[in-house]
This record gives C-alpha cells, structure tokens and sequence, in this order.
C-alpha cells in the first residue's frame, strides 16, 4: 500500500509526466498533418530536416524560442501577456480528469488519470469555458480591429456549439448512469455508445470539432479576412503557444470522442486478465482510437472550404441543436428500455 501523504505528490509527479507527453504529442500531431497534407496535396511535406522531416518541429520549437518578443506599443499588456497563459492553463486543468488510458493487474483494472471525479465530464465541459475566457481577453487585449472581430466569432461559435455538446453528453450519461469517465468507459461493454446513438456521435464530433476552431470552422483566425485573426499581433514563442494551444485541444478532443462513444480502452477479459498484455494493449488501444480520430480531424482540413460564419451559426442553432434533443429523447427511451 502507499502511503496516503505521498499520493499528492505522486498526482503531481504524473500530472508533469503528462504534461510532457501532451507537448510531445502535440509535435507528434503537427508532423502528422504536414505530413497528411502533403500526401493529399501530392507533394513531399517535411523531408529535409532529419528522417522523413521529423526534426523541422525541433527546428520549429528553436525559431520561436529565438525570436523576438515584440510588445506593440497600444496593446493591454496585461491581458496581452496573461491570454496565452489563460488558454494554456485551461487545456492543463482538462489534462487532469481526462484518462489516457488503464492497466490491468491481476484483473484489477487501474485508469491512467491524475484525477478520478464522480463528475468528470462536467468538470472537463465547465474547464472548456475556461479557454473562451481566454480567447477574449486575447483578442482584446491586442487594440486591433482583426483580432477583436476574430474574438466575437470565436464566442458566437463556441456557444453556439457547446449547447448541442452538453447536451450530447447528458444523453451519453443517461445511458452510463454516471457522470464519470471512467464508468461511461466501462458501461461501453460491449457495444459502443457510437453505436447505441449513431446520432448523438455525429452531433458530438461536429460540435467538437468546431469546439477545437479546426477547419471548416476556423473563423477566429481566417487568414484571409482578417491577416491572421486573434493571432494577429503576437510573435515568438507567445504566438507559439497560442499555435499549440489548437493541436493540443485536438488531442484532448480526440481523446474525448474515443472515451465517451468508441469504448475508451474496452478490450476482451482473456487479454486484460494476462499481466504483460493487460499493462500494454489497453491503453496501446485507446490510444490508436486516439490517432484515428486525430487524423480524421486533420485530413478533414484539406477536404473541405472554411464556413462562412453564418453558416456555422446556422448549422449550431438550426441543425445541431433540435438534433441534440432528438438523441436526447432517444436516450432518455432506450436507457427506460434497457433499464439503466
């Protein structure tokens, strides 16, 4: 057994682990869309920089870091130095309650998440709020017209769409019974709430994908309406952090979809109950479900032209949201027939 004063400190050892995973996942992730995006658009992507391109994210990384720190002169300083802190602060806090994963000893089965809470999903849907926050005073912060107009975007989009997501997570605990990760994982075996509610996880991966202010949904940055939108006049490494801020909510995001509607890391008892295979393959399997999803999202990119922003409103208010209700009422009946 380990003892009880120690555990904080063994959450805050593993807390900094995935906080260094989650930066090299997000290099991972930006050489993984060059890389898809130079195959769909049939040209090499990175193949200088060290083996099949994979050092131009470590060259990347020494630009940003040696570039100037440029501070206009008109900008609030204080927000304009505290947003990327913000938004950076909001993926961390998400980081915590999220699982990356299980092992299994002796059958026992031991989630990889710093913290276990009863009501997990609220907490990580209550920290998303966080990052709006954190996009406005980004915005404002800067005295710029582009970025201000880039910010009212970036808010009319993600209320809009966290409407239809919260509501797409309540009919997913309806059928859980439980507000936590862990249990939604658990109550996935052995058919998926993909497939119980096709239509809960298509709403889900929309609205989380424009949640992420991925393409088609970006109109917060739209190069070119608005030069490079709330990004407009940051530079170095503060520009390098609102840049990784998009990859990392895409992990997150990835993630999320795997746990709540592809069955997390759910694999057949006579694997998890052997000791090797039950330390490696379940969360070996989340995440290849992880990386799938990830790639889907990055290849959706090169596919399809930016909405304009009435359309995104449109497609919010007008399309996703009766839907929402339509699998909520689907939940709600076929949790009443299954006897949830």
């Amino acid at each position: 057994m380990v003892d009880a004063s120690l555990i904080p400190w063994l959450r805050g050892i593993v807390g900094l682990v995935l906080i260094g995973g989650l930066f090299g996942a997000g290099m991972a992730a930006i050489w993984i869309e060059r890389k898809l995006a130079g195959d769909i658009q049939e040209r090499y992507g990175p193949n200088r920089v060290g083996p099949m391109g994979i050092f131009q994210l470590v060259a990347d990384a020494i630009k940003l870091f040696t570039k100037e720190d440029i501070i206009p002169k008109n900008v609030d300083k204080l927000l304009y130095v505290s947003a990327p802190i913000i938004i950076m602060g909001s993926i961390f806090l998400m980081l915590v309650a999220i699982p990356i994963g299980a092992v299994y000893i002796n059958g026992v089965e031991y989630p990889l998440v710093v913290t276990e809470m009863d009501i997990s999903v609220l907490y990580i849907e209550a920290i998303s709020a966080i990052s709006v926050i954190g996009i406005f005073v980004l915005g404002y912060g800067q005295n710029n017209k582009y970025a201000m107009m880039g910010t009212f975007r970036n808010i009319a989009r993600m209320i809009g769409y966290e409407l239809p997501l919260g509501i797409t997570i309540v009919s997913v605990a309806i059928m859980a019974n439980s507000l936590d990760i862990v249990e939604i994982v658990n109550s996935q075996n052995p058919l998926w709430f993909a497939i119980l509610q096709p239509l809960g996880f298509v709403i889900f991966f929309i609205a989380m994908v424009a949640d992420m202010g991925r393409l088609p949904f970006d109109q917060n940055e739209a190069e070119e309406e608005l030069q490079a939108g709330v990004f407009t006049e940051y530079s170095g490494m503060r520009f390098g952090l609102a840049f990784f801020s998009e990859y990392f909510h895409m992990i997150l995001g990835s993630f999320l979809i795997s746990l709540l509607f592809l069955g997390g890391w759910n694999l057949p008892g006579f694997i998890t109950n052997n000791f090797i295979l039950g330390l490696i393959l379940p969360t070996a399997f989340l995440v290849a479900k992880a990386t799938i999803v990830m790639m889907f999202i990055i290849m959706l990119r090169w596919a399809l032209p930016r909405f304009r922003i009435d359309q995104v409103v449109d497609l919010s208010w007008k399309r996703l949201l009766p839907l929402s209700l339509i699998n909520l009422g689907w939940a709600m009946a076929l949790g009443i027939y299954l006897g949830v």
